[in-house]
């Protein structure tokens, strides 16, 4: 069979947006994440389509279990991870991209999906269909194996492990893109009064290194250590390379690139109006 003409790829690109989008949120890493979706492309091939009474579900359901037993299996080497982890950011996803739509795309952000972390595996699943793509518990249901009640019982253990509902994703997002855009250009420019100004004075930065390139291991407390910390970081990137705002994880971040290679990239998360936490990634594990 000539697979371009295949009916089956054709279905398969019409959710794909859908399928990355699940995959990311669970996992953290684009990588992993294509590496999910195309193993579920896979057993869709492989799949009777006499017995599938809904492309979309079965396919969201084989991308959804593939990602539980991923994460089950990677909690072991998260737990051995040196310094914070930090997700993998996504280059180039504004509000425009499919994934990041107006109503997803706080669900995609980085503070976000840390949250997630806290989560065991089921209950991320389950929290994600229901609060972020809106499944019934019937649906998270035959996707996760298991009950409606069960199904209820996880989400809600979820949305008490994160201290977080789905009020979360309903806040203006135009004035969080100004917010992000002000301070990410006084961290370009070195603009201390700028940072405090536009810091909490709780704020915490959190910086992914891996182990492989030098990142503070412990997070950094406080608006004034944030803002020292930050302008420093950024000073350093100045001197070896470009430094631009871009869009990041359907919102904006700060890059660092030489060499024409991406080396660095920052991004926030903000409450009541001022930044509360800034998130730094130059593991280069996860910025291939």
């Amino acid at each position: 069979m000539d697979f371009a003409t295949d009916p089956r790829l054709e279905v398969f690109r019409e959710h794909r947006p859908l399928l990355f989008s699940i995959a990311y949120r669970m996992l953290g890493s684009a990588a992993d994440a294509e590496d999910i979706v195309q193993e579920a492309y896979l057993r869709w091939l492989r799949a009777d389509q006499a017995e599938v009474r809904s492309p979309k579900d079965f396919l969201a359901a084989t991308v959804t279990r593939l990602a539980v037993d991923h994460l089950r299996s990677a909690r072991v080497r998260r737990e051995v991870y040196v310094g914070p982890w930090l997700p993998e950011p996504l280059m180039g996803v504004d509000q425009r991209d499919p994934i990041a739509s107006a109503e997803l795309a706080e669900s995609l952000s980085t503070a976000f999906l840390v949250l997630l972390e806290r989560l065991t595996p089921t209950q991320r699943a389950a929290y994600l269909l229901r609060e972020v793509f809106g499944y019934e518990y019937s649906d998270i249901a035959g996707m996760l194996d298991t009950s409606e009640a069960n199904c209820r019982q996880l989400v809600q253990r979820a949305k008490q492990g994160i201290a977080s509902g789905r009020p979360r994703f309903n806040r203006d997002a135009d004035a969080a893109q100004d917010l992000a855009r002000r301070f990410l250009d006084a961290c370009t420019t070195g603009d201390m009064d700028g940072l405090l100004a536009l810091l909490a004075n709780d704020a915490v930065a959190w910086a992914d290194g891996g182990g492989k390139f030098a990142a503070a291991r412990r997070p950094v407390l406080g608006a004034e250590h944030v803002a020292r910390f930050l302008a420093a970081v950024v000073r350093k990137w100045r001197s070896a390379g470009e430094v631009r705002v871009d869009p990041v994880n359907g919102g904006l971040g700060l890059s660092h690139h030489t060499g024409g290679r991406l080396r660095g990239v920052i991004t926030i998360d903000a409450a009541a109006g001022r930044v509360a936490q800034v998130f730094i990634v130059v593991n280069p594990d996860k910025l291939a």
